[in-house]
């Protein structure tokens, strides 16, 4: 696959809900985006970024949107679902999934940030389609299958300092 070059037109696709919980669990902190968004770049042609946020009705929630916003990721939200049981569910799975297949024709590289190994099956779509896959997570919570389906993988464990507020 190609490497690195300036000339590469990105996308940044991250899968804040992934992000957040894996930060939470693993350090109490929170994930800093400005620095993801950077490092995901890496001096390249930023074509688009794109974070997926669940809205929960949280304190401060949309403070957080607008800063997503202001950092330069446009952002999907999409509402919390609550059934009957009391159980709640939100993801963005398949919303991520048709816009890195919809954007692979635009771009020359696809960053996915995100641990979760749902995903392998489309990197290695989109691979195969000719877009490089980059995975930017954290490594003791990426599946395997996820890193194997890449190019690259940029493990946040190792620069806690860069990724994490």
């Amino acid at each position: 696959m190609v490497d690195i070059h300036p000339n590469q037109r990105v996308a940044v696709l991250a899968d804040a809900q992934n992000l957040y919980h894996t930060s939470q669990s693993l350090y109490s902190r929170n994930i800093d985006y400005s620095s993801l968004l950077e490092k995901a770049v890496q001096g390249r042609q930023l074509v688009r970024a794109i974070a997926y946020v669940i809205r929960a009705e949280s304190p401060d929630e949309d403070r957080f949107f607008d800063a997503l916003v202001d950092i330069g990721f446009e952002t999907k939200i999409k509402d919390i679902k609550t059934f009957g049981d009391g159980s709640k569910k939100a993801d963005w799975d398949l919303g991520i999934a048709l816009d890195a297949v919809t954007l692979a024709n635009h771009v020359d590289t696809v960053v996915l940030c995100s641990g979760d190994g749902d995903f392998a099956r489309l990197c290695s779509h989109l691979r195969h389609e000719g877009v490089r896959i980059e995975v930017l997570s954290f490594g003791n919570s990426t599946a395997d299958e996820l890193v194997e389906a890449a190019d690259s993988f940029i493990d946040m464990t190792e620069r806690e300092e860069t990724f994490l507020l």
